[in-house]
């Protein structure tokens, strides 16, 4: 009403029809133009976690899985994670965070038979906000094709996944590659470090891309150096001024002294501003939701990607 009698005023003040309607236009242009500015920045702006969630085991007395899978969604939820890799997971567990965690997608198999064997690298998204694109999986070991252990390891098949996604706003692309190192062997995880290199070479190219993982080494280690200190990666630790890191992120349940060392790890390409870094130490009752903390960082692409 008020816009009304504004034009209205003008009319009475001489203002002829074409130049009201040439004010009309030029002021819905001016507020698509925001609009549309602020629907982008938006939907460049988003947050990935990386979250070792402990598989589903008997021998966890007081940590047992039914009592923390509420927990784990709520801190899911309540961190607001656009993207969140995550580890160890088993299909029991990750069907419990999708049921209580309806506006995530999934994408993931198990690590024993490439379905739903074994733990998961599943990869969390937001459905509403994402569009998977592309999607893939490959194993820690001289044939990644296929289910099997590497070089040096004992214990266990080691898996990456990875997806692409497309921002349904802006139509961005990039990947997210999400991996869990084996806990034991050397070689197996320095070689699984130049394996993932050349598998996003191959893969991404010269696209946006993240790794997120437990690398089960710190910042020091060889593994993880190959990775940050590439090329085609930086840890995202490291592109922040002040990472909130109070801790390492690993606490065994509080069973052993706290840890300063970091092991779970998000690396990023150089399309992306990291503007926020931290180690999530969510505890409810005095108890971990995982003997893992959460990594979780905010970043900005650096300019629209398509």
């Amino acid at each position: 009403m008020h816009f009304f009698n504004y034009l209205r005023s003008r009319l009475n003040d001489g203002e002829t029809f074409s130049q009201l309607l040439f004010l009309i236009v030029k002021l819905g242009l001016i507020a698509w133009l925001i609009l549309g500015y602020s629907i982008l920045a938006g939907a460049q702006s988003f947050k990935v976690g990386s979250f070792n969630i402990r598989y589903d085991t008997p021998l966890d007395t007081g940590n047992l899985w039914v009592q923390r899978a509420p927990v784990v969604a709520n801190l899911i939820r309540f961190h607001d994670f656009d993207v969140l890799g995550t580890q160890e997971g088993l299909k029991n567990q990750l069907d419990d965070l999708t049921a209580a965690l309806p506006e995530y997608q999934r994408y993931g198999v198990g690590r024993d038979d490439g379905k739903e064997s074994g733990e998961f690298s599943a990869i969390y998204f937001k459905k509403d906000k994402y569009k998977l694109v592309k999607s893939g999986d490959f194993w820690l070991s001289e044939t990644p094709e296929k289910p099997s252990k590497g070089w040096d390891a004992t214990c266990c098949n080691r898996l990456c996944t990875w997806i692409q996604l497309e921002d349904k706003v802006s139509a961005s692309r990039f990947y997210v590659f999400n991996a869990h190192f084996d806990h034991k062997g050397r070689i197996v995880r320095v070689e699984s470090a130049k394996l993932i290199l050349a598998k996003m070479a191959e893969i991404v190219g010269k696209e946006p891309a993240i790794l997120t993982g437990d690398f089960n080494g710190g910042h020091t280690s060889e593994w993880y150096t190959t990775l940050a200190e590439s090329p085609l990666l930086m840890d995202s630790y490291k592109q922040v001024k002040y990472p909130y890191r109070n801790n390492g992120s690993t606490n065994a349940f509080g069973k052993s002294p706290a840890s300063t060392q970091v092991i779970d790890h998000v690396l990023v390409t150089q399309h992306f501003q990291v503007k926020k870094w931290g180690v999530l130490t969510d505890t409810y009752h005095g108890k971990y939701p995982s003997d893992h903390f959460p990594i979780a960082v905010e970043l900005l692409f650096k300019s629209k990607q398509n």
